[in-house]
């Protein structure tokens, strides 16, 4: 077992203990303890002393035995229907590894249209677009479905880690990185922040985000970037390659070596478009979200593409179960104690007088850059996402659209950093692009989704009635 590095407990403690001894009129003992902890616990997600899973435990546990909350509180998270809207969606993303769908989904478009660089990048997004709306972790899309495919790629070109990272790797793994946030942003299942978002909004404001709403909402200014980004991506990281058939033939080769569809594979993919259908038609027929994920997964069970097994073996499932169930009860008790109308209260005066729409863009910006400090989407959504919606509201932001903004760019600011989200170690991991150059290109493209996003979402938003 590896030692874990002695501040990464002591950040966390500090954290706490300082919040402590900090002044708190107007607020109880109770409360500030329960700000302690939520500190502690935010904290400890971007220090990593351990799983986040372990973390919650450990959180909760002593939240109750302080008296922070109750035993009942502490397991009420368990009872969210957006919790376990995530755990069924990452059973599902289990049968697209099982089968490999997921895999012959991506060589199917690479072979299709990737007959350029350019077309080449737009291929791989293409397949994280078509996987995401049922792949609730980026870093099992992007890292674990499509990264192994996008090497292959490069290393189908000669183009390796060193000299050679410029013929085509460098280009197609920062496609694939800052592609993947996009995607990220579209849908309410394509990443676990995104839930949690609606889950916050729904907390601090006591408006719903369906799934539908979520996708019309991020579909055109979505649509936008997934075109603008990868082009983006080739002029600032340019291949030096300028002919991608070797992509194709690799692409066919694989295809014929996988053989026609299975009949696991035809299963999955007739339950995968029954549950997106359902999605798209929720405000028709009003069945939940949650309970149309579960649908589908019943369906993977009785036609046996999935069995008991493979969801116990589904370690991201239930580890995602205990620290996300945790982490909305403790976003719950901190909203109940008070603190986001408090912080929105005392933030608000700094763009007071502003129009809600620039005050809501100026958070946005602040929210974003704000990411350089965090190491995972989830504690960043976690740590600020209710005091900046609350402070939006303050300022008098429709709800849903402030909702919706610190969503979307609740993925989008992953752009900056090669440490943002899961899949960003992964993808920086393979060596094609140094460190600086990584960082450049995605403090460039930050200011593309910034450009994209706020000036469109809010008109697009506008045309769809959201506010």
């Amino acid at each position: 077992m590896t030692r874990v590095p002695a501040w990464r407990w002591l950040a966390p403690a500090s954290v706490a203990v300082v919040i402590w001894f900090c002044p708190h009129a107007g607020f109880s003992p109770r409360a500030w303890g329960l700000l302690c902890l939520y500190a502690a616990v935010v904290c400890g997600l971007i220090t990593r002393p351990m799983p986040s899973g372990a973390l919650m435990v450990i959180a909760s546990t002593a939240g109750t035995l302080l008296g922070l909350f109750s035993l009942q509180d502490a397991l009420s998270g368990y009872a969210n229907v957006t919790v376990w809207l995530i755990v069924a969606a990452f059973l599902f993303s289990r049968a697209f590894v099982k089968t490999r769908l997921g895999e012959r989904i991506a060589y199917n478009i690479v072979n299709r249209i990737g007959s350029s660089p350019l077309r080449l990048g737009y291929s791989i997004v293409l397949a994280d677009l078509v996987v995401a709306p049922m792949t609730p972790s980026n870093t099992a899309r992007a890292g674990g479905i499509l990264f192994p495919i996008t090497l292959n790629v490069a290393r189908a070109f000669g183009s390796e880690p060193g000299p050679t990272a410029t013929r085509m790797g460098a280009f197609l793994m920062k496609t694939l990185y800052q592609g993947d946030l996009v995607v990220s942003a579209m849908f309410l299942t394509a990443t676990a922040p995104n839930p949690l978002v609606a889950e916050f909004a729904r907390q601090g404001a006591g408006i719903g985000i369906s799934w539908m709403t979520w996708a019309v909402a991020a579909s055109v200014p979505g649509a936008v970037a997934l075109v603008i980004v990868p082009y983006a991506v080739y002029r600032l990281c340019p291949p030096d390659l300028l002919e991608t058939e070797t992509a194709r033939l690799l692409a066919a080769e694989r295809l014929v070596e996988m053989g026609p569809l299975t009949r696991r594979e035809r299963a999955l993919l007739a339950v995968f478009l029954v549950v997106l259908v359902l999605w798209l038609s929720g405000e028709w027929h009003g069945i939940s979200a949650t309970t149309v994920a579960y649908i589908g997964l019943s369906l993977l069970l009785l036609t046996r593409v999935l069995d008991w097994q493979d969801l116990l073996d589904e370690q991201g499932a239930w580890d995602a179960l205990i620290w996300f169930g945790g982490l909305v009860m403790l976003a719950g008790q901190f909203e109940k104690a008070g603190f986001a109308k408090a912080f929105a209260q005392a933030a608000a005066g700094l763009v007071v007088g502003w129009p809600w729409w620039w005050a809501l863009a100026a958070l946005v910006l602040v929210y974003l850059y704000a990411h350089y400090a965090f190491a995972s989407l989830v504690a960043h959504v976690t740590a600020m996402f209710p005091a900046f919606f609350a402070v939006a509201i303050g300022l008098g932001a429709p709800p849903l659209v402030a909702a919706l903004a610190f969503g979307v760019f609740s993925s989008l600011n992953a752009a900056t950093t090669h440490y943002g989200t899961g899949p960003a170690p992964i993808v920086f991991g393979a060596g094609y692009l140094s460190q600086a150059r990584w960082w450049r290109i995605g403090f460039i493209l930050s200011l593309v989704h910034l450009a994209i996003w706020l000036p469109l979402g809010f008109l697009w938003w506008k045309l769809i009635r959201l506010w």
